[in-house]
């Protein structure tokens, strides 16, 4: 499928001064396509370029395979509408007439909405969960839902692509996942583009088709969430020295605290993971085992534990793990046991608890 958005050579900046060149974004109709990067290194600025807010240095956007620069300000609203993060402070207003003014392509030189456009409006926000919110002062509702009334407003405009900055600022869990849930679904329904920012990166590998990273002075890397979300490279990116990422929960974790393990933990299952993190905001370093390399725990253990004993994914515990899992627990002054099921898996597990009871260290 041909690119319906792209950009060729283009950089972009500000008073003359290139800040990001050589821009070749190509984003499909039913794709969303998602910027990631540290502050301050150009996600908006590439944005409000493409929707023309700022004037290119150089290269182009072309837009359904024609250049920007040569349509007319209504043939791109009628293909392209905008939700950017600038705060939106309409005067008596009702939430309906706010995502009425997505109309206005289609209105001709008086502003008038027909019946038909008003339903249109109502269809929009019906498509966003806003219904309720029609003949409610836009000024006193809160944000997520001024984030659904505005996307309703982009809708409206009928487009091929919708561009988003950071679209989940200020919003809490509940309207962050609603939002881009409805986002989702409207590129599916009505085969949409979506070219947007994140700075949440657990939400950016889950809703994104492709993702662009955003980093010296260049689109650093382009790929599919799987390519890009990668322990080593989300560090580089956003040039981190301390912590560590987890790409398969998509989430970051803090240094593990320094010095010889004090606690032993038997986890597995999912069962040491608060565990883990719980000592860690202590301040207590610990060891944990006997793990198997395809266990929940293992990457959290990885991150947060002084040390980890492992064992192959699909193998029984081993005598060689279990020795070493029994010394280091020896060398530990209490011994932490979130395990309860045990199994031909991890049956050594259950003889280093029962071990560690022995020893008076099981807490």
């Amino acid at each position: 499928m041909e690119a319906y958005l792209y950009t060729e050579n283009l950089a972009v900046g500000y008073n003359g001064q290139a800040l990001i060149e050589n821009i070749c974004l190509h984003l499909r109709r039913g794709e969303i396509m998602t910027l990631i990067g540290p502050n301050g290194s150009g996600k908006s600025t590439i944005l409000r370029s493409v929707i023309r807010q700022l004037a290119p240095i150089r290269g182009a956007v072309y837009l359904d395979s024609r250049p920007m620069d040569r349509m007319t300000a209504l043939d791109i609203a009628r293909r392209l509408s905008v939700l950017m993060t600038d705060r939106v402070h309409p005067e008596l207003m009702t939430c309906r007439d706010v995502a009425a003014t997505g109309r206005y392509p289609y209105t001709g030189k008086l502003g008038l909405l027909t019946a038909a456009d008003w339903k249109k409006v109502d269809e929009a926000l019906a498509l966003v969960h806003g219904e309720n919110l029609a003949d409610r002062d836009f000024s006193q509702i809160s944000d997520g839902q001024r984030q659904r009334v505005l996307l309703a407003r982009a809708l409206c405009q009928e487009p091929e692509v919708i561009v988003l900055d950071e679209p989940t600022s200020f919003l809490d869990i509940r309207y962050k996942l609603e939002l881009l849930s409805i986002l989702k679904d409207m590129v599916r329904r009505r085969n949409l583009a979506v070219l947007m920012s994140l700075h949440e990166l657990d939400l950016a590998q889950k809703v994104s088709d492709r993702v662009a990273c955003v980093h010296n002075h260049a689109i650093e890397r382009c790929g599919a969430p799987e390519e890009i979300f990668t322990a080593e490279y989300i560090l580089e990116l956003y040039e981190a020295a301390r912590g560590s990422y987890n790409p398969a929960f998509g989430c970051l974790e803090l240094e593990p605290p320094a010095g010889a393990p004090q606690v032993f933990v038997i986890g597995g299952g999912g069962s040491g993971i608060p565990v883990y993190r719980r000592l860690q905001r202590q301040g207590v370093p610990f060891a944990a085992g006997v793990l198997h390399e395809n266990d929940l725990d293992y990457p959290v253990a990885k991150s947060l534990a002084a040390e980890v004993i492992s064992e192959a994914a699909f193998t029984p515990i081993g005598d060689q793990g279990f020795r070493l899992a029994a010394e280091r627990m020896a060398s530990c002054a209490k011994v932490l046991c979130p395990l309860s099921a045990f199994g031909p898996m991890n049956e050594k597990n259950r003889l280093l608890r029962e071990l560690a009871e022995q020893a008076g260290k099981l807490l």
